[in-house]
């Protein structure tokens, strides 16, 4: 069983390779300066990315259930790095939409779920920490791209950029996929008859709306947040754009420590109870954020919101397969999953409205603390689990 934590150590690799859209804000000025683009319309690859990647979860679902692991993650990954290089021609935005936001996304999409799928099977015990531990690699992603994308821009210019990740990506995914597969292919008993909820009849179920609303306002605030990180730090703060590469790095840290933090947590203390814990600290940032400008409050307070938006990417699945067992999970956290592309769509329009509309980006956190405020009520109401069910 030891062997089992490759998955882990490789998926890892691989969600650093995935989760490289969250160091867009590095792309998004030069981008905006290279092709003449207003802020809402410099969001628009991110925004399509971050919509296929949700859109074409369900489909990766499906397509594990007909094939191989392994081969739907190479499969995956081979879109995401033709999606990267392809950007790297691109001669107008619609192009650079096409090719980064709707082949590259798509890519993502499908290859996410896999490595999630194969460690929740892995693992029946510790499954929220494992799957914490996992999924860090997303959220760690710009720690290590971040630098590494600004250095490129520097030294060979933004669309070389793109080519030269897609083809490390391309790499990458496709060698690192190889060993992936579920347990009942090495004589593992993968699922049980728990009495798990289908898709259909989660339909069905308060729970599942609550869970998606949930989510839904955390990537809204998360995916808002993250578009924006070097423009606020930048125009609000008056940070130093040499020093933003290394903010977002430490923000992609907390980021990743959000994912097996809030994991653990999962495994450990009551699902309406965490939530409440990642919402209120929202509230907090929003609130000082609100009151002050200066670099101190701008670092904690965006640590915060990455460290929390990270945690609710291994809350998410961890809640799914709580609330909806196990034997349907690829399907239901598919299904649950589409609230990640409905958050990236009106998060990022809302922060370019309202930067267009105003003037700034340090309006956005009005909208940020109402929603976590009715995200707090609607897990407590709906999402409650007594202590003896836990």
């Amino acid at each position: 069983m030891k062997s089992r934590w490759i998955y882990v150590v490789f998926g890892i690799v691989i969600f650093i390779c995935l989760g490289t859209v969250y160091s867009w804000s590095i792309f998004r000025k030069p981008l905006e300066n290279m092709m003449g683009l207003s802020s809402v319309e410099s969001s628009l690859p991110f925004m399509f990315f971050l919509t296929f990647y949700s859109l074409l979860m369900p489909v990766g679902g499906k397509l594990v259930a007909k094939h191989s692991p392994r081969n739907v993650l190479i499969f995956g990954g081979i879109l995401v790095g033709l999606g990267w290089i392809l950007a790297s021609f691109s001669e107008g935005l619609w192009q650079l939409v096409l090719t980064y936001g709707v082949v590259a996304g798509s890519g993502v999409g499908i290859a996410y779920r896999i490595p999630i799928s194969v460690v929740s099977k892995w693992f029946n015990e510790k499954k929220g920490l494992a799957l914490g531990v996992l999924i860090a690699g997303f959220g760690l992603s710009p720690f290590v791209t971040a630098p590494l994308a600004k250095k490129l821009i520097t030294s060979y210019g933004v669309f070389p950029a793109f080519r030269i990740l897609g083809m490390a990506f391309l790499l990458l995914i496709t060698l690192l996929s190889i060993p992936f597969k579920f347990p009942k292919d090495s004589g593992f008993e993968s699922d049980s008859n728990d009495g798990s909820t289908s898709p259909r009849q989660m339909l069905k179920n308060k729970k599942f709306y609550a869970l998606w609303f949930c989510f839904m306002a955390s990537t809204f605030i998360g995916l808002m947040i993250i578009g924006i990180t070097a423009p606020f730090g930048e125009e609000v703060i008056g940070i130093d754009e040499k020093t933003m590469p290394i903010l977002t790095a430490i923000f992609s840290a907390f980021n990743g420590i959000g994912r097996p933090l809030f994991g653990l947590l999962s495994d450990i203390i009551l699902p309406q109870v965490t939530i409440s814990v990642s919402y209120v600290l929202v509230i907090l940032s929003s609130l000082l954020l609100a009151y002050t400008h200066s670099p101190i409050s701008f670092v904690v307070s965006f640590s915060l919101f990455w460290l929390t938006f990270g945690g609710w990417l291994a809350m998410a699945p961890y809640l799914t397969s709580k609330f909806f067992g196990n034997k349907y999970q690829s399907q239901n956290y598919g299904i649950v999953f589409t609230a990640y592309g409905f958050g990236a769509i009106f998060g990022n329009l809302s922060a370019g409205i309202i930067k267009d509309l105003f003037g700034s980006y340090k309006y956005v956190v009005y909208p940020i603390a109402l929603l976590a405020i009715i995200a707090v009520v609607v897990a407590n109401v709906y999402l409650r689990v007594n202590e003896n069910v836990r």
